[in-house]
């Protein structure tokens, strides 16, 4: 146990031994993300990891980093903050696998206005969950006590991730042509974008979003807080198996920003409104805050967390792997030749 302690530091606000305290409430939830590669412990001043190589012939590193955004503000009203952890390691591992790598290790960064070290603890368990959801090791991280800065009672939370693939096995949308089809991995809900309209629509500070909605079966807050999904072993295993030509994350910018990034030039994304299972929130959110449908679909991701296009000869064998591991997933529309990115109708 350190002996470090400053009464003048802690009379500033920074109580450091209550640091030390959620390191060791927080070792056990670290303990389930240890992999292979790891070669340190938590302390140190860098995270070790050894990357296995075997069978590569360029290996490629694939980084990705994110924060969870205002999102937090709804787990400040409810009070919970065992799940934003796993919407942080999605946000970032959700984006590697874009390119057909495998997460390898993940950092997290926690600024918070007062160390509460239960909840410094809480939050970092959700990230441990989310790193054994993705495969990825939590090898570091930093808790900074900020007072005067983050209000007492708020935090902010980011992460950053690494991950590894070969060279000739990188997804880069080049062999995407005309006919190809286009698939659907659904959402659990807003994931992690679009907060500042939506906490805006519901008017968060002032309206109990803990009040139960029949229309949601869940309260408002509890519905908002459902956390990212991470789509990365699904998707490795589709890779293992099926030649994929371009994979978008739905994140902030929903359709028209984000489904033409995995598209090249002289390509559109023709999708099928009729076809698309848009989950009750998107539903709601429209409706309170009467929002045009080509916004809804240009903010959030309308219960498509992630898109994926495969040759047509290959989705029905597609379908049935992501299905095969736990993904309900289905086709929403095929690639056409035209210049728009992306087209609903």
């Amino acid at each position: 146990m350190s002996k470090s302690f400053s009464e003048s530091y802690k009379a500033a606000g920074v109580d450091i031994t209550a640091g030390y305290a959620a390191v060791e409430l927080m070792k056990s939830h670290i303990s389930r993300t240890r992999t292979p590669g790891v070669m340190s412990d938590i302390g140190g001043f860098g995270g070790l990891f050894m990357p296995d190589i075997g069978g590569m012939k360029a290996p490629v590193l694939v980084s990705g980093t994110d924060g969870v955004g205002t999102k937090l503000k709804i787990a400040f009203i409810m009070d919970k903050h065992d799940t934003v952890g796993i919407d942080c390691v999605a946000m970032c591992v959700n984006d590697i696998i874009c390119a057909g790598a495998a997460p390898l290790f993940f950092l997290d960064y926690i600024a918070v206005g007062k160390n509460v070290p239960e909840r410094v603890a809480a939050i970092v368990s959700g990230v441990a969950e989310g790193c054994v959801m993705a495969g990825a090791a939590l090898v570091g991280g930093e808790t900074a006590e900020m007072p005067g800065f983050y209000p007492e009672d708020e935090y902010d939370l980011a992460g950053f991730s690494v991950g590894i693939v070969d060279k000739d096995k990188i997804i880069d949308n080049n062999k995407t042509a005309e006919g190809d089809i286009i698939i659907a991995l659904p959402s659990s809900g807003v994931h992690s974008n679009g907060f500042s309209l939506v906490r805006k629509i519901f008017d968060v500070e002032n309206n109990d979003i803990k009040a139960y909605s029949g229309e949601l079966g869940a309260s408002i807050g509890e519905t908002l807080l459902t956390p990212t999904r991470i789509y990365v072993k699904p998707v490795l295993a589709l890779c293992r198996e099926v030649e994929v030509k371009g994979i978008s994350h739905i994140t902030g910018g929903g359709f028209y920003e984000n489904i033409p990034r995995s598209i090249p030039d002289g390509f559109t994304a023709k999708i099928d409104e009729k076809a698309l299972r848009i989950l009750p929130i998107f539903k709601l959110i429209q409706r309170i805050g009467n929002i045009p449908a080509r916004d809804m679909f240009n903010t959030f991701n309308m219960g498509v967390g992630m898109s994926i296009t495969v040759s047509g000869k290959d989705a029905d064998k597609a379908l049935s792997i992501l299905r095969e591991n736990g993904e309900d997933a289905y086709i929403i529309g095929e690639i056409v030749k035209g210049e728009e990115g992306v087209v609903i109708c």
